[in-house]
């Protein structure tokens, strides 16, 4: 019985620890998406800059 406990306690901690690994790498891809569609948002009122800067010559 106390084997059987040690397992289950052993199995639930891995558990836990697995679910939260994985959750903190979830997190981190959807920050990478957020930072390129900033960089694309940037790049682009750069371009629109660019295009004001070449009507007005």
């Amino acid at each position: 019985m106390q084997k059987l406990l040690s397992i289950v306690i052993a199995a639930m901690f891995a558990s836990v620890t697995f679910s939260a690994f994985a959750a903190s790498h979830a997190g981190a891809m959807k920050d990478d998406k957020k930072m390129e569609k900033k960089a694309d948002a940037k790049k682009g009122e750069m371009k629109k800059e660019e295009k004001k800067e070449e009507k007005k010559k």
